[in-house]
């Protein structure tokens, strides 16, 4: 029979995620050499090729991927184990790390926590700011047990990594300056607002959401500032420098010299999901803020609705 060894499979996963030894040994904090090393050795048990050569990066067999999916089965077991255990020893108790981006900490999982300190006392919730993509790369190294992340930036349902738990679709609204023509305008929509100069931030998640937003009505955005923070880009709105799309979680930066209009006819939104590895959802502790991420979710879904 084969000999598995669970460390070496884990290598080759990373090495599959991140596509060269050397961030492989980065995000597993060994060197380069070990790496290799240990890659070659679980080839040598398996007895069949791991890798090819692929320019300045490596390309995974076919028989890796093979062992790739059946090891996926195991580490969802693992974690399932670890859930139980942790369960059976600790109950409602215990430690989960969320990685979250930037405006889902204050709308999603700060009610969440405030909610889980009155109802589990005893679960300890620690929070990290996150980018929507590099939750992910969090959650998947074991950095984090929960990641907030966005729909379009996430890997898709049949990732055998993690489960996936659809939380909220949050409106994007659009943010005028206070005296701009339109801030008043009946049935105003996002085609509407064509010719003006847009401000979103020059790459990433948000740049993209507001390309796709833009060009689903027929035109594409000239970006005429650029800007990552809300804070940024609401300042230079109320200076009359542009409009921007604004997310309704991002809600308590809204300035006074600026106006939010709802864009009734077309609503883009984005798609704000949860995700854990595959089988740490049957944990206790991870399954408590699941549910109070469910509830805060619910309850902002109901505003928006009324």
């Amino acid at each position: 029979m084969t000999e598995w060894d669970i460390r070496k499979l884990q290598i080759l996963r990373t090495l599959n995620e991140r596509g060269t030894v050397t961030a492989t040994a980065e995000a597993l904090r060994m060197t380069p050499s070990a790496v290799s090393q240990q890659l070659s050795n679980l080839a040598r048990q398996l007895g069949v090729p791991l890798l090819v050569a692929h320019g300045r990066r490596v390309r995974l067999t076919d028989a890796a991927q093979l062992v790739l999916r059946h090891a996926e089965a195991v580490f969802a077991q693992l974690e399932r184990a670890d859930a139980e255990l942790a369960g059976y020893l600790q109950g409602e108790a215990g430690e989960v790390r969320v990685g979250a981006f930037s405006t889902a900490v204050p709308a999603l999982v700060v009610p969440a926590v405030a909610a889980l300190r009155l109802s589990s006392p005893e679960l300890d919730v620690r929070v990290r700011e996150a980018e929507a993509a590099e939750a992910y790369t969090l959650l998947s190294g074991g950095e984090v047990d929960l990641a907030l992340s966005l729909a379009a930036h996430a890997p898709t349902a049949r990732d055998p990594r993690f489960t996936r738990i659809p939380l909220l679709a949050d409106p994007l609204d659009v943010a005028l300056p206070a005296g701009h023509p339109l801030a008043a305008a009946e049935g105003l929509r996002l085609a509407d607002l064509s010719g003006e100069p847009w401000i979103f931030g020059g790459s990433g998640p948000w740049s993209e959401i507001t390309m796709a937003a833009c060009e689903a009505v027929g035109f594409v955005p000239e970006q005429a500032h650029s800007a990552a923070g809300w804070t940024a880009i609401l300042a230079m709105v109320e200076a009359g420098m542009g409009v921007a799309l604004v997310p309704r979680m991002a809600a308590a930066e809204r300035r006074t010299g600026v106006v939010t209009r709802v864009l009734s006819a077309d609503q883009p939104q984005r798609h704000v999901i949860a995700a854990v590895r595959r089988g740490a959802e049957e944990g206790a502790a991870v399954g408590r803020v699941l549910d109070a991420l469910r509830e805060v979710a619910a309850v902002r879904r109901n505003v928006q609705n009324s």
